[in-house]
């Protein structure tokens, strides 16, 4: 399970870790069944409070995304509900469509936003290889 927080933005961390988590179960990305870090190990490896992964694992699990058993650790569910997959989806195409606007809105041809999206998705094919900020400010022009 790959989570990636990003401290200076201005969706709750809380938030943020659902949405990954959520988005990671429907998508087939962990698998139904599968066991998932304990509250105070994920909550180690992202440097946030133990209670901030609690009150996550508790909505997934109001969700019937998760299940937790006592002495045994949180699970993804076997059966997950389908239909939250397909309003995801709805939800991710609405996002994208508001960031290619406002990509065309800062001057990017839609060239440069496919560089952009191929190199968003090499990043996001290997989650442990760092964001390659030379890449990107090369392709975006920003000298700093």
């Amino acid at each position: 399970m790959f989570i990636r927080i990003e401290k200076g933005s201005s969706t709750p961390i809380s938030r943020q870790i659902a949405e990954q988590i959520r988005a990671q179960c429907l998508s087939g990305r962990i698998k139904p069944g599968t066991q998932i870090p304990s509250v105070r190990q994920l909550a180690r490896d992202l440097a946030v409070n133990q209670n901030t992964v609690l009150r996550v694992y508790e909505k997934l699990m109001a969700e019937k995304l998760l299940d937790m058993r006592h002495g045994e650790g949180t699970f993804v569910v076997d059966r997950l509900p389908r239909n939250e997959l397909k309003a995801l989806q709805v939800r991710f195409f609405d996002e994208l469509t508001q960031v290619t606007q406002q990509g065309r809105l800062l001057g990017f041809t839609a060239d440069d936003l496919h560089s952009l999206l191929d190199d968003a998705l090499t990043q996001t094919q290997d989650s442990s290889n760092p964001t390659d900020d030379v890449s990107h400010k090369q392709k975006t022009g920003d000298p700093a």
